[in-house]
């Protein structure tokens, strides 16, 4: 586990080292770098093996017939090993993707092994990307958190996050929450508290060098939510005037050049609500430690993130439910992509702009996001149903498109995620393949960790999800 930095107070956040061989300036194509043979083998797995305790054996009395030799495989508490996720998840995905799933697993699990045997140990090179750190005593083993998986959905689980670092971002963030931007009323420290921001971001970036850089990413989530709760849903959010608010809140990510005379007008107005406080105050902490790719990056992805809000208010607005591929289009840019097209800053490096820019990089960062996506629209199914109002997600708009029973319409919306996670994991094999640089490498892999992190806030986040009983 990287050194989780100072956890007493808050010290300066730390900029990343500026790449020394790939300077963001304009560069040659990918083909023309030099490559070397190090870099030809991915050696840190996307998904490592996590140990999961058995059940406890039964009594001495308890006859052997009546106790299962596995595991529960429904329960996501259990999170079984990848390969038996990928086995239950197979009769929920055509044999044709099954087929192509499976080639593509098998050339990913290709790259990512490298050589191995005597005298391969020095090839490695995510090592090389690792501080030099002491060897920490290995831990004690924790048990997974309480929190059911969405039976059949394909998903790989995640080592416990560290509880230092969990407790340590926590305990910033809410101080920021409450001390800086003055994010929400005491009447809402609940909800905050329920959230558990610390849970998720640690592991979902589990390479971040210090709890310095977990908090770049955990401040723009908090301001992210902030936005979407009291600009367009619970909080007293609205499709009426949505535009205006988030192109008001869009200048504290991306600031407004005006003429002297309006410019302190404009600085006063960041100030005016929580979500312009929490973005403003987000977004200063991040560019100080991100370099201005990086940045320019960010703010792309929160442009078409606020552009997916603007879709999905105005079908609401018109009481309109989109068919089901353009539902999923608006969910191509209403969704988590913001997130993990950060993994480089929060890991202390950075995919150079050229590469970034790549389409088969783009490709991969845009599956990252889908998937994710659908997956917070399978556990906050029930959620969204209690709540006023119709809220659309991918199951309630497959049963009325397709004129399915909730049931069926919610198991047609597992296999979408799984054909979605399957395609991610074979564009990251692809361009693994294609482009063996080490920070490419570095960055499939981070995108890969929070696409896992992700899904393990969601199954564990039982304060906010339950599943609907289908099953």
């Amino acid at each position: 586990m990287p050194d989780s930095g100072h956890l007493g107070t808050t010290p300066p956040e730390q900029r990343p080292t500026p790449p020394a061989v790939l300077p963001d300036a304009p560069a040659p194509s990918a083909p023309d770098r030099q490559i070397t043979p190090t870099v030809r083998h991915f050696l840190a797995a996307l998904h490592p093996p996590v140990a999961i305790p058995r059940p406890p054996a039964p009594p001495p009395s308890t006859p052997r017939s009546a106790v299962s030799a596995e595991p529960d495989t429904s329960a996501a508490g259990s999170a079984v090993p990848a390969t038996s996720d990928a086995t239950a998840a197979a009769s929920a995905v055509p044999a044709t993707h099954t087929a192509t799933a499976t080639a593509a697993g098998s050339a990913l699990r290709r790259i990512l092994r490298g050589p191995t045997g005597p005298g391969t140990s020095s090839l490695s090179v995510a090592s090389r990307f690792t501080p030099a750190l002491p060897v920490p005593p290995p831990p004690a083993p924790r048990e997974p958190a309480a929190g059911q998986a969405v039976p059949g959905l394909y998903h790989h689980p995640v080592p416990e996050p560290d509880p230092v670092r969990v407790e340590e971002v926590s305990r910033r963030i809410k101080a920021w929450a409450e001390d800086e931007v003055q994010l929400y009323p005491e009447e809402w420290e609940g909800q905050f508290d329920g959230f558990s921001v610390g849970r998720y971001m640690v592991a979902c970036h589990p390479d971040a060098p210090t709890v310095d850089h977990l908090m770049l990413a955990t401040r723009l989530m908090v301001a992210e939510n902030a936005v979407d709760d009291c600009y367009c849903e619970d909080h007293g959010g609205s499709p009426v005037g949505l535009g205006g608010r988030l192109l008001l809140a869009h200048t504290a990510l991306d600031h407004f050049h005006t003429t002297a005379e309006y410019a302190p007008t404009w600085r006063e107005s960041l100030t005016s609500d929580a979500p312009r406080r929490a973005y403003r105050s987000a977004m200063d902490y991040f560019v100080r430690a991100a370099t201005d790719s990086q940045a320019d990056r960010y703010r792309h992805d929160m442009a078409r993130l606020h552009m997916g809000y603007l879709a999905e208010a105005a079908w609401a607005q018109t009481d309109h439910v989109p068919e089901v591929w353009e539902y999923l289009a608006m969910r191509q840019f209403n969704n988590f992509r913001p997130c993990p097209t950060i993994t480089d800053t929060v890991g202390g490096y950075e995919l150079p702009a050229d590469l970034h820019a790549r389409p088969d990089m783009q490709r991969v960062i845009a599956l990252a996001g889908n998937a994710t996506t659908i997956v917070n629209d399978l556990y906050s199914y029930t959620k969204e149903l209690d709540s006023p109002g119709r809220h659309l997600n991918l199951p309630v708009v497959i049963a009325e498109r397709e004129q399915l029973s909730a049931r069926d319409a919610y198991l047609k919306a597992v296999e979408v995620h799984n054909e979605l996670q399957h395609a991610f994991e074979a564009a990251a094999a692809d361009l693994a393949q294609a482009c063996p640089l080490p920070p490419v490498l570095r960055f499939l892999k981070g995108v890969a960790a929070w696409v896992d992190g992700n899904h393990d806030w969601h199954r564990t986040n039982t304060y906010r999800y339950s599943l609907p009983d289908f099953w």
